[in-house]
């Protein structure tokens, strides 16, 4: 059997398989209830690891495999508390594997009619959720970023004054978003060509809010500059602190001004689901445009990203191109998804929340939700009761920042830079950090359904314990 045979060889598809789901059941199984020896992560620093890999000779594909597993950070672990990423559900990484092999792509119904079909499916179901009535639409596309900057795209087709598909930009507009926003916004802008004049950022209040009472000035401020604002975004939560922006006052305003109002939804829209905390997302309903990444708080693989729009005929003036090799007319299909987003190639993103949904019901995603943010209560609780933490702001989500904390330490931000590089480097527990007001803070994504009351508990404990005895080994040195 010749080498390109053999790679394709039905058979041994289904032997490498086989060992492959057996070994991630296997590591699933350890990952989840890991002994005190099963680190989150097994750090190296980027030039040594890149040394490892480069003299491993292998061909073996179980060792090839296995080293991958090794080598990686273990999202389900329960001490997994860092990025925004959450631990796929087995079944939803299966419905991604499936994907893979199929390889239809998504921006032409012929080449993609399951997916195409079931982006539509999910779009429908969930639309109502966020308040959309029946011209509400949208699609899949690959992440937050990707979806942002679409719909603020979209938005600079329908506000502008011009039209800047065909003539492009000929004068300075831009967009009010909160400074805690996530950098994608102001990256967005800055791919549009509007330059640093292009974000006019909103401060924010002392719960890491946007001040909604600020956007009246910074509104006129810009327009005597010459600058037309075309829209707000706001957060739902911000990145840093997973405080949600008041969306039902930045929607009262952009109504009032005749502006597009884009929510970065892209890690708490899923609240939506929940019965106890869809009130954080009150006021979605007068978004133009909403960002939802699946891959964070619905429990699938990334990238998987959802774009909602109020009305479904301002999706497709994002993209008006001629590309009659891929579709045969240039009106609104919601079939050819092509007409509406970045990608041509799009991956079978939608049959990963689709088998998600129709084994386990819509309210699967509010249960998850409420457990996760209600950890991120508790936790907050166990911080205010430890003398040596200190949290800037109770959180609305499941985004916990604290910090070590000492009336007598001038160096807190240093310290706590150290503290957090030595859970990194000793592996039981993977957390990041952040910089509030100058302060650095310690961050935290509960998003594991495997951690609970006890792994918070072990996290405090290696936090105090490490910054105490960072603190005393300065005292020493001073001394």
């Amino acid at each position: 059997m010749s080498g390109i045979s053999q790679l394709f060889d039905p058979e041994s598809f289904r032997a490498e398989g086989h060992k492959m789901v057996d070994a991630l059941a296997d590591w699933l199984k350890v990952t989840l209830n890991p002994d005190a020896e099963t680190k989150v992560i097994d750090w190296a620093e980027p030039d040594a690891e890149y040394q490892d890999w480069s003299t491993f000779h292998s061909k073996d594909t179980e060792a090839i495999f296995s080293k991958i597993l090794n080598r990686s950070i273990r999202i389900h672990h329960p001490q997994y508390m860092g990025h925004q990423v959450c631990a796929p559900a087995p079944l939803a990484a299966l419905a991604a594997f499936e994907g893979a092999l199929l390889n239809n792509g998504g921006a032409v119904f012929e080449m993609g009619q399951a997916s195409c079909t079931l982006e539509k499916y999910l779009i429908d179901r969930f639309k109502s959720w966020f308040g959309y009535d029946d011209k509400g639409d949208g699609f899949f596309t690959s992440g937050g970023t990707i979806a942002n900057i679409t719909a603020l795209l979209c938005a600079k087709s329908v506000m502008a004054e011009e039209d800047v598909w065909e003539k492009g930009t000929g004068r300075q507009y831009a967009v009010m978003v909160s400074e805690e926003a996530h950098y994608c916004v102001d990256r967005a802008v800055r791919i549009m060509g509007w330059g640093r004049e292009g974000i006019i950022l909103i401060p924010v209040d002392e719960q890491y809010k946007m001040r909604t009472d600020l956007l009246e000035n910074n509104f006129n401020k810009a327009k005597e500059e010459g600058k037309q604002i075309i829209a707000v975004v706001g957060s739902a939560p911000s990145t840093a602190t997973g405080i949600y922006d008041n969306l039902l006052e930045i929607g009262a305003f952009c109504r009032s001004k005749n502006l597009w109002f884009h929510i970065d939804a892209a890690h708490g829209g899923p609240s939506v689901f929940s019965e106890k905390y869809k009130f954080l997302m009150e006021g979605c309903g007068l978004a133009d445009s909403i960002t939802v990444d699946a891959h964070k708080m619905m429990m699938v693989p990334g990238l998987t990203t959802m774009l909602l729009f109020r009305d479904y005929r301002h999706s497709y003036q994002t993209f008006a191109q001629k590309a009659h090799y891929l579709w045969g007319n240039d009106e609104p299909e919601w079939y050819n998804l092509g007409k509406r987003t970045m990608e041509c190639t799009k991956l079978m993103m939608s049959i990963r929340v689709y088998v998600i949904l129709q084994t386990y019901g819509i309210h699967i995603f509010g249960e998850f939700v409420e457990y996760c943010y209600d950890l991120a209560g508790l936790f907050y609780n166990l911080i205010l009761q430890q003398p040596r933490l200190e949290a800037p702001v109770a959180p609305e989500s499941n985004i916990v920042c604290f910090r070590y904390y000492r009336d007598d330490c001038a160096d807190l931000n240093e310290i706590n830079q150290k503290i957090r590089r030595r859970i990194l480097e000793e592996g039981k527990f993977y957390i990041v950090q952040t910089r509030l007001k100058d302060k650095v803070f310690l961050r935290t994504t509960l998003i594991s359904p495997a951690t609970g009351a006890k792994h918070i508990e072990l996290l405090i404990r290696e936090v105090v314990s490490i910054g105490d005895s960072i603190f005393e080994n300065k005292e020493n040195e001073i001394i």
